[in-house]
């Protein structure tokens, strides 16, 4: 309970400034978006030995309270930058905010399930990572709402200041989890975690299951960063006020965390704990599949839905978002538990960060490439369905990924014996 209420408030605090940051990039389209995700990459790529070198000497309790803190300062300190947003110029402010909510969202989440890792075992988390990530939807569909209701009374600079204090209340719950609760790996709240700063780094290239979730990551978040780029040039065409392009990402991500939340409460749990958390990977795959191919088919063209005309785009951006909302992440953190401490913080959150990053740079790169190469959306579909095609099979390939821990056992069990049977 204690961890779902606390997910409720990250993903709240991320969802209400999340259209904030979207607003900026419709405002000058997804030419610029190579630059925002560019700057977003190297930035990722020198925090990486920074928070490996502060998993390695701080216990988690520590590193919980200063990352939060850290994330609750900066977005009051953005408050002035918003107020002056038509002086200083969307570009400008967008390349800055754009970074730094990109850098927030990936390491509060990404350290908010390394800490539920830490403290579930591994069948536990097939059972209860569903629940929580079930909170996690009830917030990103509150966050939108949220900030939908407010933005006409407050303006877009006093959202900052709701985030900061949901942030604020998900980390006095997480400390307390954090103190409280260690089922896997007791008093690891009093310890670092120890090792090499660039441990991430290291085991993304030498433990098998870190391969196939890094090029996973790349792949899938490949098609959701190509409808992205894609919604971004829709909107900049339609949208030319901040204020309609807020709202329109307010709906849209209401709609997606819809889908995540009714994929929670039906098929996520029942596929976990019955089929294994792998099919968690792979059903995604299959969907962003499909999705493509309606794409390629249809083009973006309005579809009717429940009466109301929506553009395919806007579809296929809340299907693709959903489905790895609602199923890969409790899917793929889940696998997580069968790892090392270690490779949970720091393998982990660098495949979530700069992996990430580095998916999203090459993926804009090459939608401005091929747009200047004439290419046109049904092209970009019919090669996005064949990254999906890939990344069903490296899906299927990381549920067995053979250093994987038994799934009976917790996942601090021999991690030694691992390492050498993983080498």
């Amino acid at each position: 309970m204690l961890s779902t209420v606390a997910f409720f408030f990250v993903m709240m605090a991320y969802y209400i400034i999340r259209p904030v940051r979207e607003q900026l990039s419709g405002a000058v389209g997804s030419k610029e978006l190579p630059l925002f995700y560019g700057i977003t990459f190297v930035v990722m790529l020198l925090l990486t030995p920074v928070f490996g070198a502060m998993v390695a000497r701080f216990p988690r309790k520590r590193l919980l309270g200063w990352s939060y803190s850290f994330f609750v300062l900066c977005l009051v300190a953005f408050v002035p930058a918003f107020v002056l947003q038509d002086r200083i110029g969307a570009r400008e402010l967008g390349s800055v905010f754009f970074v730094w909510v990109s850098v927030f969202n990936l390491f509060v989440v990404s350290l908010f399930w390394s800490l539920m890792a830490d403290i579930f075992q591994s069948e536990q988390a097939r059972r209860v990572f569903p629940t929580i990530a079930l909170g996690g939807m009830a917030g990103a569909v509150t966050g939108p709402g949220f900030g939908k209701l407010l933005v006409g009374l407050i303006g877009v600079p006093a959202l900052l200041v709701v985030s900061a204090i949901a942030l604020l209340l998900a980390l006095g719950l997480l400390l307390t989890l954090s103190t409280r609760y260690d089922h896997c790996s007791p008093g690891a709240h009093d310890e670092a975690v120890g090792g090499s700063l660039w441990a991430g780094i290291k085991e993304s290239w030498t433990r098998p299951f870190l391969r196939y979730m890094a090029v996973l990551m790349v792949l899938g978040d490949g098609i959701g960063t190509l409808a992205y780029a894609l919604m971004a040039d829709y909107t900049y065409s339609h949208y030319p006020d901040r204020v309609a392009r807020t709202n329109f990402y307010y709906n849209l991500d209401w709609a997606t965390n819809i889908l995540g939340a009714v994929l929670q409460l039906t098929v996520t749990r029942w596929l976990l704990v019955r089929k294994g958390a792998g099919w968690g990977l792979v059903v995604p795959a299959l969907v962003n599949l499909a999705l493509l191919l309606l794409v390629m088919v249809l083009g973006i063209g309005n579809i009717s839905v429940f009466g109301f005309a929506v553009p395919m785009l806007a579809i296929m951006m809340a299907g693709t978002r959903g489905f790895a909302y609602g199923m890969t992440k409790p899917a793929s953190d889940a696998l997580y538990t069968r790892v090392p401490r270690e490779t949970r913080y720091k393998g982990k959150n660098f495949v979530e960060t700069t992996i990430w990053r580095f998916g999203d740079l090459a993926v804009t790169t090459g939608v401005n490439l091929l747009g200047s190469l004439g290419v046109a959306v049904a092209g970009m579909a019919g090669i996005g369905a064949g990254i999906s095609a890939l990344a069903t099979w490296v899906a299927a390939r990381a549920g067995r990924s053979p250093d994987l821990l038994p799934e009976q056992q917790d996942g601090t069990a021999a991690p030694q014996a691992v390492r050498t049977a993983g080498a």
